[in-house]
Formats: C-alpha cells, sequence, structure tokens
C-alpha cells in the first residue's frame, strides 16, 4: 500500500488546482502517527472515507470523521494521525482559486477547519469516488471556469508578479504594478486567503528553501548557500524563519516525518 500519492490535473485546470493527493490507510490494521504537513500557500478541500483521520493545526485539534472537510491556508506546520481503515483524497487549490467565488470571505480564517456540506460544493463528487473520477469531475468544473474567466482578477495577478519576482517584491511595487492602492490590495487579497500579502510571500520562500533542502545534498549545499540564495538576511535569520513553522532547526529536519511534495 502506497500512504501518500499524487495525481495531476490536465494543463488547463492547473491554472486553478494544483494537485489531487492521497492519504492511504484503507488497508492498515494500525494507527499511522505524527506525520506532519508544512504550508504552501494552497486551500485543501479533504474527503474522508473509513474512519477518521486526526489533525492538529497551531489553533486547534480536529477529529475528521467521514466527510467533506475545507481547509484553510496553514501559516505553521500541521501534525495528522490517520486511523486504520481510513482514505482521505485531497484537492489542492491555489492561493486564488477561492477568489473566484467572492460570496466567502476568508479574512479570518487560517489554520482552521471546517467540515461543509457536499451539497454546497459548486461540483459534484460522492465521497469513496476513485481518483478517476474526481480527476474527470475536476477537469471538467474547472477547464468550464477557466473559459467563464479568460481575464486573471486581482488576486490572481498579485501571485502571478509575486511568483515572476521570485518572491522578492514589496506590497508598495505590486501595487505601482496593478495601479491601485496598497491598502486596497491588502484588503483584497486578506478577504481572499486569510493571509496578508508579506506573510503569503513569507511562506513561499519558506516552502522554496524546504524543497532545496530536501532535494539537494546538505553536506553539499550549506544552510548559508540555501539562506542567500532564497534572500535571508544570513544563516540566523533562515534558521529564525524555519523554526517559527517547523518549531526545530534546519539541521534536525527530517523529510521522512513530513509529507511532502514529489519533484515534478
Amino acid at each position: 500500500m502506497q500512504l501518500y500519492s499524487e495525481h495531476y490535473v490536465n494543463s488547463k485546470t492547473e491554472r486553478f488546482v494544483n494537485k489531487i493527493w492521497c492519504l492511504d490507510n484503507s488497508i492498515g490494521e494500525s494507527l499511522i502517527e505524527n506525520k506532519l504537513v508544512l504550508p504552501n500557500g494552497c486551500f485543501n478541500l479533504a474527503f474522508v472515507t473509513g474512519n477518521s483521520i486526526e489533525v492538529h493545526t497551531s489553533k486547534a485539534k480536529y477529529e475528521m470523521n467521514e466527510g467533506v472537510y475545507f481547509c484553510s491556508q496553514m501559516t505553521n506546520k500541521v501534525l495528522v494521525n490517520i486511523y486504520p481503515k481510513t482514505k482521505v483524497t485531497i484537492i489542492q487549490f491555489h492561493t486564488w482559486t477561492l477568489s473566484m467565488f467572492p460570496k466567502y470571505d476568508l479574512s479570518n480564517f487560517t489554520d482552521s477547519i471546517i467540515k461543509i456540506n457536499p451539497e454546497e460544493l459548486p461540483f459534484k463528487i460522492q465521497i469513496g469516488s476513485d481518483i478517476e473520477i474526481i480527476l474527470n469531475t475536476i477537469n471538467t468544473y474547472f477547464e468550464a471556469l477557466s473559459d467563464l474567466h479568460s481575464e486573471k482578477n486581482t488576486i490572481e495577478k498579485i501571485c502571478e508578479i509575486i511568483r515572476l519576482h521570485q518572491d522578492e517584491i514589496s506590497v508598495s511595487e505590486i501595487g505601482k504594478l496593478l495601479n491601485s492602492s496598497q491598502r486596497l490590495l491588502q484588503i483584497k487579497f486578506k478577504t481572499a486567503t486569510g493571509l496578508t500579502i508579506k506573510k503569503y510571500i513569507q511562506i513561499l520562500k519558506f516552502r522554496k528553501s524546504v524543497d532545496q533542502m530536501v532535494n539537494s545534498d546538505l553536506e553539499k549545499l550549506k544552510l548559508t548557500d540555501i539562506a542567500l540564495y532564497n534572500k535571508y538576511f544570513d544563516q540566523s535569520h533562515f534558521i529564525r524563519k524555519f523554526k517559527d513553522v517547523t518549531k526545530i532547526t534546519p539541521k534536525t529536519f527530517d523529510p521522512n516525518s513530513y509529507f511532502l511534495s514529489h519533484k515534478r
């Protein structure tokens, strides 16, 4: 049994959906405990089947039994325990995707999880559906959404600018590029994501540094190199920011304790 797996949507749907990932303990007889997930600037929609999964965020502990759950932006590591006979299928949305549905105000919703009624979803997925059915449903819905909204909205434009500038840009510079006030951009971004623009940039920078650590030989690539490459002031600054999220130092970081994205 493969506990962690990733599945990818088509190129058009990738505008809104990063990937679909699964945590599968459906044939397991024992609890899988103390696995960790890091923030990455995405929202997650989780479909839980079987028994339950226990998730500890920086704010609360959540017992997620069978059902559908919406997971907000996370700003710190999350601890996960997966009970036997349980499978979780998770649709990972890009930062701007929820801004396509302006009725949702997420300004005070971070590090949190809520159970939702599946009937409220704009697409219909049965709990326990095969991954092929989920992929087909998601691709069909978001292809149509992309056609309907061919122009990028403000949140998507902000995120695109941040990506193009390698996470090294100020809010005032973003405001000038979009010909908008900093205050208006901040309000729109926080309402749509729960994060400030500055916090979002920090999360992206953190994840880039983690990916670099995981995909390189730390004996050859020193922490100072990672810190400077990712535009931290120095090694001490990088270590401090790393501990803010993980509560440990980079030297004691064990990738095997985490669910980390596969290198694509």
